[in-house]
């Protein structure tokens, strides 16, 4: 077998290993993606789309939301695909959530400068011609973006090969790694730097670094819908349950509250970790989930349950019926210490997971830095 050599071998192609790939390849670096499947198949392409801003909690989290911003945006016009920036749409259905909306907003967001506000009365009726002034308030998020990630993930693909010269070997296993030296069915890869970003598989390559973090996995039930009547929706939703699920909200005196509301109401929405989440594709249907369910392995069962709970949310607050086009599972790696790991094995050999599900929020900024770290331009996040 040949013998493929570069300065920097990336194994995984999902949004941490292309944002690795683009900050070396822009650097003038020779960049080889090893790939397991023929193309990418796993979280970075089951999920929402959505990168969130305004859910990131104070400190490094929202650093790499907002740095990843303007990445993506650099992204899109590269390699053109479709972004959403009219932002997120936070709504309140009770007073509980309201009163955590508000309480961030006169707090939390103007001391870290989230741009965001909250519309209530004539600026919650307008919205959508009052498709949603059954709720309370709304917190609107201004930077937060939206892409198809089964188009922009390809799309981003064919830019960093086209324009940035970097190889990818895709239905490509990688056997094993040592400094200076990856082995894959594709022949052996000399680099100078090897990088594993292999997602939520902690076994095939690393075990004994990995294991050490205790992984699990979390596994999402998920749907494409299709509206019974066209909403032209440009916003990602999101609910005030989504308040004691990010960061940015959950540690607030409020978000209490609307945990006990959460208990005492709908114990079967915590039960199954739901949450609702919509994203709108660029096809007029929707994207909708998610529950979560943790463990070392992901069941392969769907619960129609669990499916029904997080179509009952999304029809009351879209104010319409929703017909099922498709669902899926998302497996990402979760319940870590830090919503990221990054773990120098060896000398030049580097693991990065994401440990939450905010890779597409904060991955592209994430790979920059850990290639800047690398080539000792910056210190490494943490």
């Amino acid at each position: 077998m040949p013998h493929l050599d570069c300065d920097i071998a990336i194994v995984g192609a999902g949004i941490l290993g292309l944002s690795h790939a683009c900050a070396a390849a822009r650097r003038g670096r020779r960049v080889r993606v090893f790939e397991r499947t023929q193309t990418p198949l796993g979280a970075s392409i089951r999920n929402f789309g959505q990168a969130l801003v305004t859910g990131q909690p104070p400190g490094v989290m929202l650093d790499l939301a907002r740095a990843s911003r303007d990445i993506w945006a650099g992204w899109a016009q590269a390699a053109g695909f479709p972004l959403l920036r009219n932002g997120v749409l936070v709504f309140a259905r009770s007073e509980a959530e309201e009163a955590l909306l508000d309480a961030f907003c006169r707090g939390r967001a103007a001391e870290h400068d989230y741009r965001a506000e909250l519309l209530r009365g004539a600026q919650l009726d307008a919205l959508y011609d009052g498709r949603f002034r059954h709720h309370r308030a709304a917190l609107h998020g201004l930077d937060d973006q939206q892409v198809y990630s089964r188009e922009a993930l390809p799309a981003l693909i064919e830019h960093l090969r086209r324009d940035l010269g970097v190889e990818f070997h895709f239905s490509t296993l990688v056997r094993d790694i040592e400094p200076g030296l990856l082995r894959s069915t594709a022949g052996d890869c000399r680099a100078g730097q090897v990088i594993v970003c292999s997602g939520h598989d902690y076994q095939t390559l690393l075990a004994e670094h990995l294991a050490a973090l205790d992984p699990q996995v979390c596994r999402l039930q998920m749907l494409r819908v299709r509206p019974e009547t066209a909403i032209g929706l440009r916003h990602a939703v999101l609910t005030g349950l989504s308040g004691v699920h990010y960061g940015a909200f959950a540690d607030l005196p409020e978000a209490a509250a609307v945990q006990a509301e959460i208990r005492r109401e709908r114990p079967e929405l915590e039960a199954n970790g739901i949450h609702l989440l919509v994203s709108p594709t660029p096809y007029g249907e929707l994207i909708v989930g998610d529950s979560h369910h943790y463990g070392r392995d992901a069941e392969p069962f769907n619960a129609e349950a669990v499916d029904d709970l997080m179509l009952g949310l999304a029809e009351h607050t879209l104010g319409c019926r929703l017909q099922v086009v498709e669902r899926w599972q998302g497996v990402y790696g979760a319940r870590g210490a830090e919503p990221f790991s990054v773990v120098r094995a060896a000398p030049g050999v580097t693991a990065v997971l994401m440990r939450s599900g905010v890779g597409m929020s904060v991955g592209p900024a994430l790979g920059e830095r850990c290639i800047a770290a690398l080539l000792d331009e910056g210190a490494w996040p943490a």
